[in-house]
């Protein structure tokens, strides 16, 4: 089974970068030959789900708006989030990531069965800087961990 890793943000947008530096952490951490890709990006909607083509599961790790204390690591599965997910897995020029998969499988693409995001709680995302604040910096390793839980790699 074939699984992709994708980093979500902006990595010059303070802590909307988030989402590289837990991918760059996993992608340092995976075993050779380990049938895991991982990949960077800074799009959602459409563009998104053509990238998951192929895959049998995902993995999205980003930024997340939330009532949770700043830093926080949150896992759950896409179809659990609301249809307008914040930040990269939508766009105000597209459609959510759920609307798109839903087109993708439509059209006969195939998209994984199991789509899994791990989002780290942020405060703001818009400005200039390639630092994460401290609280956002502490939840790097702890969300390459739960990403490679759900990988089943173990350290």
């Amino acid at each position: 089974m074939k699984t992709l890793v994708i980093g979500l943000g902006n990595p010059i947008l303070g802590d909307d970068g988030v989402g590289w530096k837990v991918a760059e952490e996993v992608k340092n951490q995976l075993p050779a030959g380990a049938p895991v890709d991982v990949d960077f990006l800074s799009l959602g909607g459409i563009s998104l789900m053509e990238h998951l083509v192929g895959y049998d599961n995902a993995i999205l790790i980003d930024a997340f708006k939330s009532d949770e204390t700043m830093g926080s690591v949150l896992v759950l599965r896409l179809e659990d989030m609301p249809n307008y997910s914040a930040f990269h897995t939508t766009s105000v020029h597209d459609t959510s990531l759920q609307n798109a998969l839903e087109i993708g499988s439509q059209l006969g693409a195939k998209l994984p069965k199991h789509i899994m995001v791990v989002g780290i709680t942020t405060e703001q995302i818009f400005e200039f800087s390639d630092e994460l604040t401290p609280e956002v910096r502490a939840a790097v390793p702890i969300a390459a961990r739960a990403t490679l839980n759900l990988l089943g790699v173990s350290k």
